[in-house]
């Protein structure tokens, strides 16, 4: 088994290409593992880093890829002194491997790095006329999303289609019915988050269930992407967390520290992410507006990460498993 597990950790670096950002110096290295969205970001928040004294002279690995692939990589052997993954089942994932330290969450901030939500990429002028999650049922609607068991991305919109039907007035059974209905409309589950975004762009499917800040980035990029905000849908809370087994805590917990500094939660903000630090969350107040509807994944409905995860994507008893089954689409590994 444990040769197996390594085999998937060479083989997971072989495909998620690494970047190096500033030259080796005096100050040593981290390597970043992080989810496939925030690659600009976390470059621009990199280079922050490196001017200040703490960051001089740092050198930076960086690997982005599907968060679940990314987490099983690292659990399986893949180096690390950080992640940024896009779930805390992720990070939980590393807890379980003996990894990262359980009581992970007890950070700042409740371990969160910067937050986003559910929303819906739509083609040019929305012709399909995509304001709510019914609207996605509709006949003749194309769903893209990604594949629940590689990308957290996938499980976020899951569970904000579940809890909006919940806040909706649904009961259990017909919210997990909707479910199963939207995926009779899925017409494609990348590996990624932002592998789906690239399949939507190139003209598969009429609606996209993405991150905002997956919106915004490409938008940033020059693609002219829209997006709804349905008015009920989800908190995504992306979590950052040191290894255990870095040789280089001391200076990850720093780069931690700085990553929720009003600097680099500044850069969160302009390149499409929600701040959690809350000064300059207010600074970003207009460009980010909450709203009653959004809900998290630490209300009743869901119980947390673990309880989600294993009521709705165990490989064995989940929901997902079935539901994947039964319309054709991956069912796990």
């Amino acid at each position: 088994m444990r040769r197996i597990l390594l085999a998937f950790a060479v083989a997971a670096a072989a495909l998620i290409p690494a970047t190096v950002a500033g030259a080796t110096g005096k100050g040593g290295g981290l390597s970043v593992v992080a989810y496939s969205t925030p690659k600009t970001v976390y470059g621009k928040i990199i280079q922050a880093f490196q001017q200040t004294p703490d960051g001089k002279g740092v050198s930076f690995t960086q690997s982005y890829g599907a968060s679940t692939d990314q987490a099983k990589a690292v659990a399986a052997g893949l180096g690390a002194d950080l992640v940024f993954l896009s779930t805390g089942l992720d990070v939980d994932l590393l807890v379980d491997a003996g990894l990262v330290d359980r009581n992970w969450e007890k950070q700042s901030y409740e371990g969160i790095e910067a937050d986003t939500l559910v929303v819906f990429a739509v083609r040019p002028g929305n012709p399909k006329h995509i304001k709510g999650w019914a609207d996605l049922v509709e006949p003749g609607v194309q769903v893209v999303t990604p594949n629940p068991f590689s990308s957290g991305s996938a499980k976020w919109n899951i569970l904000a289609a579940y809890g909006a039907e919940r806040r909706l007035g649904k009961t259990d059974k017909q919210a997990t019915a909707y479910v199963r209905k939207l995926f009779q409309h899925v017409v494609s589950q990348d590996t990624s988050g932002r592998n789906a975004t690239n399949t939507f762009l190139a003209g598969k499917g009429d609606v996209l269930l993405t991150y905002e800040s997956e919106a915004l980035t490409s938008r940033a990029a020059g693609v002219d992407i829209q997006y709804v905000i349905p008015r009920q849908t989800m908190l995504i809370e992306l979590p950052i967390a040191v290894l255990k087994n870095s040789r280089n805590k001391e200076l990850a917990n720093k780069f931690i520290r700085f990553s929720k500094s009003d600097v680099a939660q500044d850069l969160f903000g302009q390149y499409g992410w929600r701040p959690v630090n809350p000064k300059i969350a207010k600074k970003y107040a207009s460009k980010y507006p909450t709203r009653p509807g959004i809900f998290k994944i630490g209300d009743n409905l869901f119980g947390g990460w673990r309880a989600a995860d294993k009521r709705w994507f165990d490989l064995k008893s989940g929901i997902m498993v079935g539901i994947e089954k039964s319309v054709g689409g991956p069912a796990g590994a």
